[in-house]
Parts: C-alpha cells; sequence; structure tokens
C-alpha cells in the first residue's frame, strides 16, 4: 500500500504580466494554493488551483482553513483512502478541495498524465484593446503570435460594448474567431441587446451573460441570441450539463478542472456533455502552471478547439513555479514527451505568502 508520509500547502502570490480585467474584478496577480504530497514510497505529486474572490461564495480564507485542516487529517491514510475522503466533503471548499484531489490523482495513475508525445494543443488569447487603431494592432500583434481565437470581455455598458464587439469583428474578419464573455454581468435585456451585434462568421460563443442562477435569463438570451450561448459558472456538475442540455440556444458548457475536482470526474463530465450533444469549451484563465498542464492533457484526449486554460502565460516569467515553463509556440501550448512536472522551488520559496507543512517530509 502506499501512504502519505507529508504534505505541505502554500499560498503563493504570483504577478501577472499586465492587468486581467474582468466584470467583477481586476487581477494584478493569482494567488493560487499549492499542495505537495510525498508518499512513504518516495512518490511526489503537486496540485494548484487558484480561489477567485467574487466568482462564488468560497473565500481564500475557508480555502486555506480547509486545505489545512484536511492536510493533517490525510498523514497516514492510503491514496485511495485519501481521494475519498477528499471527494466526500468537497463540497466544503469545491476549489480548494480540488488541489488537493489534482496531486492524489497523479499518485492514483503515476505516468498516466504524463505527455506520451509530444503535444501542440491550442489555446485562445486575452483581449483587452478599446479604441479602433489599438484594436487593430493588437489583433495584428497577437495574429503574428498564432492565436487564432480572442477572448472579449463585456459587461460594464452594453452600448460600449456593442461599439466594441462590431469594431472587432470588422477588424478580425475571417483571420480568426471570438468568445464573447460577459462574466454574468449583464441582465437579460441588456445580453439580449448586446448579442444582437455578434456576427455568427466571427463570433464563436456568448458566454454566461447572466448571474450564475439566473438559469431563466440566461435561457431567455439563448433563445435569443445569433449565436450559441456558453454557460460557465452554474456548470459544477454533471447534472447542470444534463440542466444545460435542455435549454434552446445553449449550445456549449464551460468546464473547469476546479469545478469537478479530479481529473477522472472532468473527463466524465466532457463525456456526458458530448453524449448529449452540447460542445465543451475547456479552461481556467486564473489558474497556474499544474492546473493548466492537466487541463491541457484532458483537452488533447477531448477536444480540437482552443483551450482556455491560459492562466501560465499571463504570469511573470520570473513567477512561474515550474521548470522549465510550460511553453508556448505559435499559439499552442507544447507539452515535451515525457517529460514530468517538476517545481522551481526557488520560485516558489519566493512568492510563497504563508506555508504550513504536516507529517515527517524525510524519506
Amino acid at each position: 500500500m502506499n501512504h502519505i508520509q507529508s504534505i505541505e500547502v502554500r499560498h503563493l502570490d504570483l504577478p501577472l504580466i499586465k492587468p486581467y480585467v474582468l466584470s467583477y474584478r481586476t487581477f494584478e496577480s493569482f494567488e493560487p494554493y499549492l499542495v505537495t504530497i510525498t508518499t512513504d514510497s518516495g512518490q511526489i505529486a503537486f496540485g494548484e488551483q487558484h480561489i477567485s474572490p467574487g466568482s462564488s461564495s468560497e473565500t481564500r480564507e475557508g480555502g486555506w482553513s480547509f486545505l489545512t485542516s484536511s492536510a493533517a487529517d490525510m498523514i497516514g491514510l492510503d491514496i485511495i483512502d485519501a481521494f475519498e475522503q477528499i471527494a466526500d466533503k468537497r463540497s466544503d471548499s469545491p476549489v480548494a478541495a480540488s488541489a488537493l484531489l489534482n496531486a492524489l490523482d497523479q499518485l492514483k495513475a503515476p505516468g498516466y498524465w504524463t505527455p506520451k508525445d509530444h503535444l501542440r494543443i491550442p489555446v485562445l488569447t486575452a483581449f483587452s484593446a478599446n479604441t479602433r487603431d489599438e484594436i487593430e494592432n493588437e489583433l495584428n500583434e497577437k495574429l503574428k503570435l498564432g492565436f487564432r481565437t480572442f477572448k472579449i470581455k463585456v459587461g460594464k455598458d452594453v452600448t460600449a460594448d456593442k461599439e466594441r464587439v462590431h469594431i472587432i469583428q470588422d477588424t478580425l474578419g475571417d483571420q480568426g474567431t471570438i468568445r464573447v464573455d460577459a462574466n454574468r454581468a449583464y441582465s437579460m435585456h441588456d445580453a439580449i441587446e448586446l448579442s444582437q451585434v455578434l456576427d455568427p462568421k466571427v463570433c464563436e460563443l456568448f458566454e454566461q451573460p447572466c448571474d450564475t442562477y439566473d438559469w431563466e435569463g440566461n435561457g431567455g438570451v439563448a433563445k435569443a441570441s445569433p449565436v450559441p450561448l456558453m454557460l460557465d459558472e452554474p456548470i459544477c456538475s454533471i447534472a447542470d450539463i444534463e440542466r444545460a442540455s435542455t435549454m434552446p440556444g445553449v449550445g456549449f458548457c464551460k468546464v473547469k478542472l476546479k469545478r469537478f475536482g479530479s481529473v477522472s470526474a472532468l473527463c466524465e463530465a466532457i463525456e456526458r456533455a458530448h453524449e448529449l450533444g452540447l460542445q465543451i469549451v475547456l479552461g481556467d484563465g486564473l489558474g497556474s502552471d499544474i492546473n493548466c498542464y492537466l487541463e491541457a492533457l484532458v483537452s488533447e484526449k477531448y477536444l480540437a478547439r482552443a483551450g482556455e486554460f491560459n492562466g501560465c502565460f499571463k504570469i511573470q516569467d520570473g513567477a512561474r513555479i515550474l521548470k522549465p515553463h510550460l511553453k508556448f509556440e505559435d499559439g499552442h501550448m507544447v507539452l515535451k514527451q515525457s517529460e514530468p512536472l517538476v517545481l522551481n522551488q526557488q520560485v516558489i520559496n519566493t512568492q510563497t505568502v504563508r506555508v504550513e507543512a504536516y507529517g515527517n517530509s524525510e524519506n
């Protein structure tokens, strides 16, 4: 049997290259929790997740409390028993629990979540320009980098948003596609108004226009929108996917590792969505290297469209936690064959806000 010998839990602060602006918050840095689990046989695995204040009711302090208390209880447990214990109480702090489950995922199946071949997985890019000249310049710059899918954030001013989206669509033309994301910020009325400027030849989808729990409002937008609607924040279980599949005009669900907990549960969710005829977009733009790595491996298995697991590329090079960094090349994340995860301990030590350790760290 393989038992847990030690667990280290860290709260990191990873500064971004430039501010990441959402309708509900602007991030200057990401603050993920990093978990390192060591077994009595010498296996080491890592998990990392970022609790985003304002995205749900889960708080960073609550997540830290969950991680530290859970880590203490896991010492000495068999990895299967530990996985089941965390999975059973995941609803107490879903994102924090995912950090532990992702490390346990790797211990349960050593080598399975290491690339068997060299992989090139398409990713989209965030987009920040506002004026016509800025939009043209940023599109040209990012097209040269190989990006073909662009994430357009809206939700603060429907009139200004309409004008900006219109300019982006006209400028981009047939050179790529956009995804328009309101981050739950619109009323149904404003979301329907914005949707009428979306061009199906350029715009792939309209993401989460209304509040997380406003299924009726989002459903009303879906019926009126000329492009498919994608639900994001409400999609946390297979039951949510099944509910979304009954809504006319909802063509996509966004899934994220932190919402489904384990890698295996994420795979099951994608398979069920495909059975129901829903398309999937995968990825957390607020994730750091380990989360992005695992989501990219899942994407390669199931999906061809650009993933949104691009958070690692928003972090300053000097704050990237893997060694070597996950590589970007011509619009793709590149994963090398059989290359395991290795932490850059110097960076991690520098960027640590707080740390707790449990068990015996000596082999």
